[in-house]
Protein backbone atom coordinates (compact mmCIF):
# COMPACT_ATOMS: atom_id res chain seq x y z
CA UNK A 1 0.00 0.00 0.00
CA UNK A 2 1.59 3.25 -0.90
CA UNK A 3 0.86 6.14 1.46
CA UNK A 4 -0.48 8.25 -1.20
CA UNK A 5 -2.98 5.44 -1.76
CA UNK A 6 -6.48 7.52 -0.69
CA UNK A 7 -8.30 5.16 2.89
CA UNK A 8 -10.96 5.18 4.16
CA UNK A 9 -12.25 4.24 8.28
CA UNK A 10 -15.11 0.90 8.01
CA UNK A 11 -17.87 2.55 10.18
CA UNK A 12 -18.98 -1.48 11.08
CA UNK A 13 -15.17 -3.26 11.58
CA UNK A 14 -13.46 0.24 12.26
CA UNK A 15 -10.46 -0.14 10.38
CA UNK A 16 -8.80 1.89 7.63
CA UNK A 17 -8.70 0.56 4.21
CA UNK A 18 -8.09 2.09 0.36
CA UNK A 19 -11.16 3.28 -1.51
CA UNK A 20 -11.03 0.10 -3.45
CA UNK A 21 -12.28 -2.10 -0.76
CA UNK A 22 -15.59 -0.17 -0.68
CA UNK A 23 -18.62 -0.11 -2.95
CA UNK A 24 -20.03 3.05 -5.14
CA UNK A 25 -22.60 5.02 -3.28
CA UNK A 26 -23.63 8.25 -4.55
CA UNK A 27 -25.19 9.52 -1.80
CA UNK A 28 -22.39 9.89 0.63
CA UNK A 29 -20.28 12.99 0.47
CA UNK A 30 -17.27 10.74 -0.70
CA UNK A 31 -19.64 8.52 -3.38
CA UNK A 32 -18.37 5.15 -1.32
CA UNK A 33 -20.23 3.14 1.16
CA UNK A 34 -19.55 3.60 4.63
CA UNK A 35 -18.89 -0.06 5.58
CA UNK A 36 -15.91 -2.08 4.19
CA UNK A 37 -16.87 -4.57 1.17
CA UNK A 38 -16.49 -7.49 3.55
CA UNK A 39 -18.86 -6.08 6.18
CA UNK A 40 -21.19 -4.88 3.75
CA UNK A 41 -21.64 -8.72 2.70
CA UNK A 42 -21.95 -9.78 6.11
CA UNK A 43 -24.69 -6.84 7.12
CA UNK A 44 -26.15 -7.89 3.57
CA UNK A 45 -26.25 -11.83 4.79
CA UNK A 46 -27.80 -11.32 8.30
CA UNK A 47 -30.19 -8.68 7.10
CA UNK A 48 -31.65 -11.56 4.22
CA UNK A 49 -31.51 -14.41 7.02
CA UNK A 50 -33.48 -12.09 9.08
CA UNK A 51 -36.37 -11.56 7.00
CA UNK A 52 -36.10 -15.58 6.20
CA UNK A 53 -34.03 -15.82 3.30
CA UNK A 54 -30.80 -17.57 2.45
CA UNK A 55 -27.98 -15.89 0.55
CA UNK A 56 -25.85 -17.84 -1.69
CA UNK A 57 -22.33 -18.40 -0.56
CA UNK A 58 -19.55 -16.93 -2.59
CA UNK A 59 -17.26 -19.22 -4.26
CA UNK A 60 -14.04 -18.53 -6.14
CA UNK A 61 -14.19 -19.21 -9.81
CA UNK A 62 -11.40 -19.34 -11.56
CA UNK A 63 -11.20 -17.03 -15.39
CA UNK A 64 -12.92 -18.90 -17.80
CA UNK A 65 -15.18 -20.97 -15.47
CA UNK A 66 -18.37 -20.06 -14.33
CA UNK A 67 -20.89 -21.98 -11.07
CA UNK A 68 -23.72 -23.77 -11.97
CA UNK A 69 -26.70 -22.86 -9.04
CA UNK A 70 -28.60 -25.95 -9.59
CA UNK A 71 -25.70 -28.72 -9.92
CA UNK A 72 -23.48 -26.23 -8.05
CA UNK A 73 -20.65 -27.25 -9.80
CA UNK A 74 -18.03 -24.99 -11.45
CA UNK A 75 -17.50 -25.57 -14.80
CA UNK A 76 -15.69 -24.29 -18.14
CA UNK A 77 -17.42 -21.92 -20.62
CA UNK A 78 -17.32 -24.44 -23.46
CA UNK A 79 -20.14 -26.02 -20.94
CA UNK A 80 -22.33 -23.21 -21.13
CA UNK A 81 -24.67 -21.54 -23.41
CA UNK A 82 -24.16 -17.70 -24.51
CA UNK A 83 -26.47 -15.55 -23.46
CA UNK A 84 -25.91 -11.74 -24.78
CA UNK A 85 -28.66 -10.34 -22.06
CA UNK A 86 -26.76 -11.43 -19.30
CA UNK A 87 -24.19 -9.21 -17.63
CA UNK A 88 -21.39 -12.01 -18.23
CA UNK A 89 -22.71 -13.26 -21.72
CA UNK A 90 -23.56 -16.73 -20.34
CA UNK A 91 -26.79 -18.65 -19.26
CA UNK A 92 -27.64 -18.64 -15.71
CA UNK A 93 -27.41 -23.04 -15.86
CA UNK A 94 -24.89 -25.16 -17.78
CA UNK A 95 -26.01 -27.12 -20.33
CA UNK A 96 -26.76 -30.32 -18.63
CA UNK A 97 -29.02 -28.34 -15.83
CA UNK A 98 -30.17 -26.11 -18.63
CA UNK A 99 -31.96 -29.28 -20.48
CA UNK A 100 -33.48 -30.70 -17.56
CA UNK A 101 -35.46 -27.60 -16.57
CA UNK A 102 -36.91 -27.27 -20.45
CA UNK A 103 -37.44 -30.48 -20.14
CA UNK A 104 -39.98 -30.99 -17.14
CA UNK A 105 -40.86 -26.71 -18.04
CA UNK A 106 -42.22 -28.33 -21.70
CA UNK A 107 -44.19 -31.07 -19.67
CA UNK A 108 -45.44 -28.88 -17.03
CA UNK A 109 -46.35 -25.95 -20.03
CA UNK A 110 -48.06 -28.96 -22.71
CA UNK A 111 -49.37 -31.61 -20.66
CA UNK A 112 -49.57 -30.39 -16.99
CA UNK A 113 -47.53 -33.27 -16.06
CA UNK A 114 -44.79 -33.43 -14.12
CA UNK A 115 -41.62 -35.91 -14.93
CA UNK A 116 -42.38 -38.14 -12.19
CA UNK A 117 -46.10 -38.30 -13.58
CA UNK A 118 -44.74 -38.81 -16.67
CA UNK A 119 -42.89 -41.81 -14.93
CA UNK A 120 -46.39 -43.22 -13.39
CA UNK A 121 -47.82 -43.63 -16.60
CA UNK A 122 -44.90 -45.45 -18.12
CA UNK A 123 -44.83 -47.45 -15.41
CA UNK A 124 -48.42 -48.22 -15.56
CA UNK A 125 -47.94 -49.60 -18.94
CA UNK A 126 -44.99 -51.93 -18.07
CA UNK A 127 -42.89 -49.83 -19.94
CA UNK A 128 -44.09 -50.94 -23.15
CA UNK A 129 -46.13 -48.85 -25.71
CA UNK A 130 -49.80 -50.10 -25.26
CA UNK A 131 -50.45 -50.27 -28.97
CA UNK A 132 -47.57 -52.24 -30.37
CA UNK A 133 -46.70 -53.94 -27.05
CA UNK A 134 -43.31 -54.32 -28.15
CA UNK A 135 -41.42 -50.92 -28.26
CA UNK A 136 -40.21 -48.57 -25.23
CA UNK A 137 -42.69 -45.81 -24.09
CA UNK A 138 -41.74 -42.54 -24.54
CA UNK A 139 -43.41 -40.13 -26.10
CA UNK A 140 -46.73 -38.48 -24.30
CA UNK A 141 -49.55 -38.98 -26.10
CA UNK A 142 -52.83 -36.60 -26.18
CA UNK A 143 -56.05 -35.63 -26.89
CA UNK A 144 -55.63 -32.90 -29.59
CA UNK A 145 -59.35 -31.51 -29.15
CA UNK A 146 -59.16 -31.79 -25.43
CA UNK A 147 -55.67 -31.99 -24.38
CA UNK A 148 -56.16 -34.66 -21.82
CA UNK A 149 -53.36 -37.27 -21.82
CA UNK A 150 -53.96 -40.56 -22.73
CA UNK A 151 -51.04 -42.43 -21.94
CA UNK A 152 -46.88 -42.70 -23.07
CA UNK A 153 -46.15 -44.20 -26.91
CA UNK A 154 -43.30 -45.24 -28.81
CA UNK A 155 -42.32 -42.91 -31.67
CA UNK A 156 -43.75 -44.88 -34.61
CA UNK A 157 -47.25 -45.32 -33.01
CA UNK A 158 -47.42 -42.14 -31.85
CA UNK A 159 -46.91 -40.42 -35.16
CA UNK A 160 -49.10 -42.58 -36.60
CA UNK A 161 -51.83 -41.10 -34.54
CA UNK A 162 -50.58 -38.45 -35.71
CA UNK A 163 -50.88 -38.56 -38.78
CA UNK A 164 -54.58 -40.24 -38.92
CA UNK A 165 -55.08 -36.96 -37.48
CA UNK A 166 -56.96 -38.36 -34.25
CA UNK A 167 -60.03 -39.61 -36.20
CA UNK A 168 -61.27 -42.59 -35.55
CA UNK A 169 -63.27 -43.22 -38.87
CA UNK A 170 -59.98 -42.91 -40.97
CA UNK A 171 -58.11 -45.84 -38.04
CA UNK A 172 -61.22 -48.27 -38.95
CA UNK A 173 -60.47 -47.89 -42.71
CA UNK A 174 -56.98 -48.49 -42.07
CA UNK A 175 -57.77 -51.55 -40.16
CA UNK A 176 -60.02 -53.09 -42.53
CA UNK A 177 -57.43 -51.77 -45.27
CA UNK A 178 -54.98 -53.88 -43.15
CA UNK A 179 -57.52 -56.71 -42.50
CA UNK A 180 -58.05 -57.57 -46.14
CA UNK A 181 -61.43 -56.05 -46.19
CA UNK A 182 -60.98 -53.16 -48.54
CA UNK A 183 -63.85 -51.66 -50.17
CA UNK A 184 -63.12 -50.28 -53.71
CA UNK A 185 -65.29 -47.61 -55.00
CA UNK A 186 -66.97 -47.79 -58.92
CA UNK A 187 -66.06 -45.28 -60.80
CA UNK A 188 -69.81 -44.19 -62.67
CA UNK A 189 -68.55 -40.64 -64.27
CA UNK A 190 -65.74 -38.37 -63.69
CA UNK A 191 -65.70 -37.60 -60.11
CA UNK A 192 -68.39 -39.47 -59.15
CA UNK A 193 -68.11 -42.99 -57.09
CA UNK A 194 -70.39 -45.84 -56.51
CA UNK A 195 -69.66 -47.02 -53.16
CA UNK A 196 -69.89 -50.29 -51.92
CA UNK A 197 -73.64 -50.98 -49.70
Amino acid sequence: MSELEPMKRCSRCKRTLPYDDFGRNRTMRDGLQGYCRACFSEYYRERQEAKGRSVRVRVAVPRGHKRCPACAEVKPHAQWERNKTSSDGWASYCRSCRAERNRAAYFRRKYGLTEAERDDLVAGQMGVCPICLSSPAIHVDHDHATGKVRGVLCFSCNAALGQFKDRPEAMRRAISYVEGNVWKPKLVAPGVYLLPS
